[in-house]
């Protein structure tokens, strides 16, 4: 008899546990989905850095895994050869400025001076040479002195004449000066030498390697003594800023975020600690799930890819980490207008 009551109430609670259990799991699917948990990487980005020239490597100023910032110094060239041919063009163009600034000057006046006595004393001479001339040529009529010494007057004050036209014109270009077309020609060649010292000023700059941007040295692929050419990497950066994770979105949450959504990201290596971070881009093409993408649904269903930005203050995220991203779903469109949260308290 108590056999026959014991095996009723059994199936009765196992159909009251189960019956909760459904309830439950009714709620739990008719319940709204208040956040969208998505799981990533932190990106990695990389740039390789190689110097704008070739010569033998003089310093390598960082080493693998350390930390630099935007503009310091990372590596420096022999520049011993660089330097001469600069300090030359600067010569050249020195040079050249004041042969430009000697032609826009014109002659000194002491030139000027100098060039109207030369012509005031050949037009002496020809004045002389001419009265010689004539007092010859009288004698000559006469038959005191023979023709040839007349020829020779002759020849001799038209000889003179021609030096004073030629005195006159020398005059006249020493008080006119430098012709327009010379001094454009020797502003040209001006400008040549400036661009010239231009370039080698560049090139000099460039045997200086800075950091592009913050970031950390993942590789230090060469070393002091070694020539470096453009097409040769001296390191690999690896930029941190700004630092984002990369994770996937299935299609069916797709419409539920917009860019410019806050965000938390934690990870394992922090347990209990959370990272402020948005929502900023959202790619407009879908992709199937790369493997790395860790979901409970099927891997061959298509993805949309997401970044999401994370501040990272103490520098405790690593490029490469995986990241837990947590967006709740009930942020106002607004949001996207809002400041960058790294830069708020």
């Amino acid at each position: 008899m108590k056999r026959a009551l014991v095996i009723p109430l059994v199936v009765i609670v196992a159909l009251g546990a189960a019956g909760a259990v459904y309830r439950q799991r009714s709620q739990e699917a008719t319940a709204p989905v208040t956040a969208l948990t998505l799981y990533g990487n932190v990106d990695i980005r990389q740039v390789q850095l190689s110097f704008n020239g070739s010569d033998r490597i003089e310093r390598m100023l960082a080493r693998e895994g350390e930390f630099v910032r935007r503009g310091q110094l990372l590596a420096t060239l022999d520049a011993t050869r660089l330097q001469h041919n600069a300090a030359l063009l600067e010569a050249q163009l020195a040079a050249q400025r004041q042969v430009l600034a000697r032609l826009k000057a014109g002659n000194r006046p002491e030139e000027i001076r100098k060039a109207r006595a030369d012509a005031e004393a050949a037009r002496i001479e020809a004045d002389n040479a001419e009265r010689t001339l004539r007092r010859v040529q009288d004698l000559a009529a006469r038959k005191f002195v023979a023709q040839q010494q007349a020829d020779d007057a002759r020849t001799a004050a038209e000889a003179a004449q021609a030096r004073y036209a030629s005195a006159r014109e020398t005059r006249r270009l020493a008080e006119l000066g430098a012709r327009a077309e010379d001094i454009a020609a020797a502003a040209a060649t001006l400008k040549a030498n400036e661009a010239a010292l231009a370039l080698a000023r560049k090139q000099l700059a460039d045997a200086s390697l800075y950091a592009p941007a913050d970031g950390v040295i993942r590789d230090r692929i060469l070393e002091p003594g070694d020539m470096a050419t453009p097409q040769l990497a001296v390191y690999t950066l690896a930029l941190t800023d700004p630092l984002w994770v990369r994770a996937y979105v299935q299609g069916p949450d797709l419409g539920r975020i917009h860019a410019g959504m806050r965000a938390v990201v934690s990870t394992d290596s922090f347990p209990g600690k959370s990272y402020r971070a948005w929502l900023g881009y959202i790619s407009s093409s879908a992709e199937f799930t790369p493997k790395s993408v860790e979901t409970t649904e099927v891997r061959s269903n298509l993805v949309y890819q997401v970044r999401i930005f994370v501040c990272n203050p103490q520098n405790e995220l690593r490029l490469g980490m995986p990241a837990t991203a947590t967006i709740a779903l009930n942020q106002p469109q607004a949001a996207a207008a809002e400041a960058n949260p790294c830069q708020t308290p």
